[in-house]
């Protein structure tokens, strides 16, 4: 049967009865029910963003992709399990048809990716740092819903207590901001808690990097010993980060850097470290 209601109208809770299975919670299944929240949530999108074509993870019974429908010329929804995925094209079947709608049945972090201009989802919890580092190489405004307590460590500036090497991460492909917290009465079922709605708006970082993958493990690798100076976490971790030569990174890198702790160091800074060590931790720089 073919729904006609026109796209941002859907009754959350009405979706979720016509879809004919409730969300999960074992299967990371937690599904907006709050139609004040869903309504807002595109709204969280720069104006200058292209909205053309919006890619969603994660679709359910297609609470958002109701709202994301009344604003995008195109929306494309991967949605893993396999009724929601069925639900998600009966329901919107006039989209589908009118060419507005794209259903994908698969896994977000092995199927391909749309040329998507942006990104907005309620993210599965258990995958949501996976995924967002699939989307954060796109270079597209990206909305999206995290636990409270990730999307804090996401967007936390240097020194402070969250920032780790999620922020590092992160921030190297986006200007990060909280713009809403949800509170977990706003699911069903209701998680067990809070959550955030994160804008991540691209840009080039202020630094350069020679090898961003290196880059990358290489902060990953610091952050395993953020109680220790930087100059022992570089020479316990060697087996992390690929490193021949720990102690040459040690001898070339500034004194002043080495004797601070991971949480004290800007990405600027790892960046230039990162970049100290390919040159000098390798046996052969050109395979660092």
């Amino acid at each position: 049967m073919t729904r006609s209601e026109s796209p941002g109208s859907r009754d959350p809770d009405a979706l979720i009865r016509r879809a004919g299975d409730r969300g999960n919670p074992d299967f990371d299944q937690h599904f907006l029910v709050d139609d004040r929240v869903v309504d807002r949530i595109p709204g969280y999108l720069p104006d200058t963003a292209d909205r053309s074509h919006i890619l969603e993870i994660g679709g359910g019974p297609g609470v958002l992709t109701d709202r994301l429908l009344a604003v995008a010329d195109h929306v494309t929804v991967i949605e893993r399990d396999p009724t929601f995925a069925a639900h998600l094209r009966e329901e919107f079947a006039d989209a589908i048809d009118a060419d507005r709608l794209t259903v994908i049945e698969g896994d977000a972090l092995e199927v391909d990716l749309p040329d998507a201009t942006a990104c907005v989802s309620n993210l599965p919890y258990s995958a949501s740092s996976e995924i967002a580092f699939r989307l954060l190489p796109l270079d597209i405004p990206l909305v999206l819903m995290f636990q409270q307590e990730f999307a804090e460590r996401m967007v936390a500036a240097v020194g402070e207590d969250d920032y780790g090497r999620l922020s590092v991460s992160a921030q190297h492909y986006a200007d990060c901001e909280i713009v809403e917290s949800v509170p977990n009465t706003a699911f069903d079922p209701q998680p067990a808690v809070q959550s955030a709605l994160v804008r991540l708006m691209p840009r080039k970082p202020e630094y350069t990097v020679a090898d961003e993958e290196f880059f990358l493990r290489f902060v990953k690798a610091i952050f395993t010993q953020r109680r220790k100076t930087i100059r022992n976490a570089i020479r316990n971790t060697a087996h992390i980060s690929g490193l021949d030569d720990a102690d040459a990174v040690v001898d070339a890198a500034d004194e002043d850097l080495l004797g601070r702790r991971a949480g004290n160091v800007a990405p600027a800074e790892f960046a230039a470290l990162a970049q100290t060590a390919v040159e000098h931790g390798f046996d052969d720089s050109d395979d660092g």
